[in-house]
């Protein structure tokens, strides 16, 4: 084997054991920040939807984008929620993920003077930034699917933003498996993007 096939190993089996550690450390720490609504504290009465599109590549509704506003309607009406902080992309003015939540939180029957649209939450750790730095918020509850709540939960605390989380019913399909794979890629990203966020905010 030459020299340069044993470094390119060397390098690909450092990237998957740093892969594997991020994606345990995250879920290990984050699980128990995931509740059910009745267990929510009296302290948490923001919710934080983060975004995703309402409509698949083919032009369907998008399963998870409706779970995350059934699951953020059910925690207004049962009293949870004083303000819904819609946190999402909105790269052109057809593409538009807060106003997208915004119009079906309404259809759902919540009013808009609880919803607060961000613009500005083109991933997820922009999303919990925003919430803390914009919206003034320390103290959130984030509504996502689970395999997305561990990473959302991990970036809050390391954050300084004292977050739950009430994940949405589970979705069924073949697009998961996709969706799921690339949280698994996404999770070592979230460790190296909140390291080189605190270097850029030291001093």
């Amino acid at each position: 084997m030459s020299k340069l096939k044993t470094i390119a190993y060397n390098l690909l089996a450092v990237v998957l054991v740093f892969t594997l550690f991020c994606n345990v450390w995250i879920v290990g720490s984050s699980r128990h920040l995931i509740v059910q609504p009745q267990q929510l504290p009296p302290g948490h009465r923001v919710v934080l939807v983060l975004g995703t599109s309402a409509k698949t590549h083919k032009g369907g509704d998008n399963q998870f984008f409706s779970a995350r506003m059934s699951t953020a309607a059910a925690l207004y009406k049962a009293g949870k929620a004083d303000r819904i902080i819609l946190s999402g992309d909105h790269i052109t003015k057809y593409y538009d993920e807060p106003g997208a939540m915004r119009i079906a939180l309404q259809a759902l029957g919540v009013p808009d003077s609880v919803l607060l649209s961000d613009d500005g939450g083109a991933r997820t750790i922009d999303s919990i930034i925003r919430c803390k730095q914009v919206f003034g918020q320390d103290s959130v509850v984030i509504v996502t699917q689970r395999f997305h709540a561990y990473r959302a939960l991990f970036i809050s605390r390391q954050l300084g933003v004292n977050a739950l989380a009430v994940a949405t019913r589970e979705i069924e399909g073949q697009a998961v498996s996709g969706v799921l794979l690339r949280e698994f890629f996404a999770r070592p990203k979230a460790v190296i993007d909140l390291f080189f966020y605190r270097l850029g905010n030291r001093g």
